[in-house]
């Protein structure tokens, strides 16, 4: 499972390339391709599983196992959920509704780990593993059923705590493979995020300060501003304009001008 979800990704990825290089013959074939996670879905159980040859299910399933190496990789079913950054809208259909994918995160942040020990998968929400990387961008998944203020919610659970842990409040929640979990803090402690990395866009999220500026390469300077305590986003405006949506572009941040994000109780 998490082989093709991944592979549905590098994909899209590489078919962004592809588009780029005017090969538009593998573009179609890398983007028909990056569709390949939704074989895996089965609406009979709301997870992402594991098929043999012939098409058919593997029998010997547990959401809550981690297989580490069979069907998941370092990761069970609830933590391989809701990987299609590059498509959540058709990850999301593959529910019967929105309230259907709401029931299901919140299940997933709230359904007690079952004690299985298993090699980097510490740091618990529910079966949420902030200790490995796999499940990094299933909160935002609220986003696009109109929850953001769930993600945040669990954002600020997860900077909170996991980032100051051990006797010298220096530990993490588990290993820092080339650096992620540090910059999965730095970008939602600023209010931003590369939810699909491959595209130069990120997804705004409320910051834990009241003003961030930090300068690009060419001396840009880029400011981000909150305006309220809140963890609901009611608007976000980008040098006086009004978003729509929850992303900034690269390109607008290279421009160097403001970001406001206001938030509501």
């Amino acid at each position: 499972v998490t082989k093709t979800v991944e592979y549905a990704y590098d994909d899209y990825a590489t078919a962004l390339i592809a588009k780029e290089l005017g090969d538009q013959e593998n573009h179609n074939l890398l983007m028909r391709h990056s569709g390949n996670y939704k074989n895996l879905f089965d609406p009979s159980t709301g997870f992402w599983r594991g098929k043999i040859e012939d098409g058919t299910w593997i029998a010997d399933f547990d959401p809550y196992y981690p297989y580490f190496a069979y069907m998941y990789r370092e990761a069970n079913a609830w933590n391989s959920l809701f990987f299609a950054p590059h498509d959540p809208e058709g990850m999301i259909a593959l529910y019967p509704d929105h309230k259907a994918v709401e029931q299901k995160l919140d299940s997933l942040f709230t359904e007690p780990w079952r004690g299985y020990e298993a090699h980097n998968m510490t740091g618990f929400i529910g079966n949420y593993c902030h200790g490995n990387q796999p499940s990094h961008s299933i909160p935002y998944t609220y986003y696009f059923i109109g929850k953001q203020e769930k993600a945040q919610c669990v954002l600020d659970s997860i900077m909170d705590r996991f980032y100051d842990m051990g006797e010298e409040k220096l530990a993490y929640a588990g290993m820092d493979d080339a650096g992620e979990m540090s910059a999965w803090y730095v970008f939602n402690a600023i209010g931003l995020y590369t939810y699909s990395p491959a595209d130069p866009e990120y997804i705004v999220s409320v910051p834990l300060f009241d003003k961030v500026t930090f300068t690009l390469g060419d001396n840009t300077t880029f400011t981000i501003l909150k305006e309220g305590n809140g963890k609901k986003i009611r608007q976000i405006r980008y040098d006086g304009d009004v978003i729509n949506g929850w992303f900034v572009t690269h390109d607008q941040l290279k421009k160097g001008r403001k970001l406001v994000i206001t938030t509501a109780e």
